[in-house]
């Protein structure tokens, strides 16, 4: 699956997550499967708990926070 293909997996919905970064529509949002990634857990118990999820859907979030990343500058947000 291309690029393209795979960022259309990630959706923005209001109604679904608060506008945060979702998988297909869905109530899984990126930053949870990035979390359950980055803690160990293997892709395979993912499935275990998320029976509905793809391979795609893994390889979609990874992609949006690579995205998500590539900016050209960060600047200090002062309060």
């Amino acid at each position: 699956m291309n690029r393209e293909n795979l960022l259309k997996r990630i959706t923005m919905n209001p109604k679904v997550s608060f506008v945060k970064p979702s998988i297909r529509n869905k109530r899984y949002p990126v930053e949870i499967m990035l979390d359950l990634l980055a803690s160990g857990m293997s892709i395979e118990e993912i499935f275990e708990d998320y029976p509905d999820l793809k391979k795609e859907d893994l390889q979609a979030c990874i992609l949006f926070a690579n995205e998500t990343i590539r900016v050209k500058s960060i600047h200090k947000v002062t309060i």
